[in-house]
């Protein structure tokens, strides 16, 4: 069985799908999947259906709904009725839990790719980070849960999956840089200047690529629009580490140097 959250929800099992059409059930089956192999109690699956002020009914209904994701799964396997569904969405005591593997929800398996990227950037292996990052990054289909309604638990999950991916991200593109692929990266950090404003890091990587590639005043001229959105929309001022960066492309200094500082660690370039 695979279930997927990092764009619409997706889920099926020996090649046909076990999504269900209504909206809580769905619920359900996503926060069971970024869960899997754990137990979700079931007062947070009632937190996530309801709130919190779920219905005296809640409990008998949300029983209702798994057993109709259990007759999903039956109807991908008939042979295996009343066995295979049940070891999959496995009731225990107080909870609910499915029993898949990690590397079958996509949210899972971009953790996991994601963590051994960071980890590799961390020792100086840009070439294993850049590599394992961007494996990650293309589990992405688009907003995580995109067709399903996020109650307390999903939203949360939600908010920490956007900014791992952004995460991700930041980390390759400082991977790619350190690997000579500025003139590769600096399209893709231009769109995501524009889509990200106020975003310092991002900032950054764009005016080192654009020193990496001898266009020191497209660098200043990157420095000056980041300073005047965080003027004009928070009245701040660009953190002292960025103002550092920009002073080392006006005196024509080394802006790796500049941006990572005291901060840097063994091949460290993003903080």
């Amino acid at each position: 069985m695979r279930v997927e959250v990092l764009g619409t929800l997706r889920g099926e099992a020996a090649g046909v799908s076990v999504l269900p059409s209504a909206s809580k059930p769905r619920q359900i089956l996503a926060l069971l999947a970024l869960n899997a192999q754990h137990i979700v109690p079931v007062p947070v699956l009632m937190e996530e259906l309801w709130g919190a002020g779920p219905p005296r009914s809640a409990p008998t209904t949300l029983q209702t709904y798994i057993l109709q994701l259990r007759r999903r799964l039956r109807s991908a396997i008939p042979g295996a009725a009343g066995v295979w569904d049940k070891n999959v969405l496995v009731t225990r005591h107080g909870g609910y839990l499915l029993d898949v593997e990690p590397s079958d929800i996509d949210a899972l398996e971009f953790d996991r790719l994601a963590g051994a990227g960071h980890t590799a950037y961390e020792i100086g292996d840009m070439a294993a980070a850049s590599a394992s990052l961007a494996a990650a990054l293309r589990l992405w289909r688009g907003p995580v849960l995109a067709d399903v309604p996020h109650g307390r638990h999903l939203g949360i999950e939600a908010t920490r999956l956007k900014e791992s991916r952004l995460g991700a991200l930041e980390r390759r593109i400082g991977a790619d840089l350190r690997l000579g692929r500025h003139r590769e990266v600096l399209g893709e950090l231009c769109a995501l200047c524009e889509r990200h404003p106020l975003h310092e890091s991002l900032r950054a990587l764009q005016i080192l690529a654009y020193c990496a590639d001898g266009r020191s005043s497209d660098a200043l001229i990157a420095y000056k629009r980041l300073r005047e959105t965080l003027v004009e929309e928070l009245g701040l001022e660009p953190s002292p580490r960025i103002q550092r960066l920009h002073q080392a492309v006006l005196r024509g200094e080394d802006a790796v140097e500049a941006w990572a500082g005291p901060l840097r660690g063994a091949g460290e370039l993003t903080g």
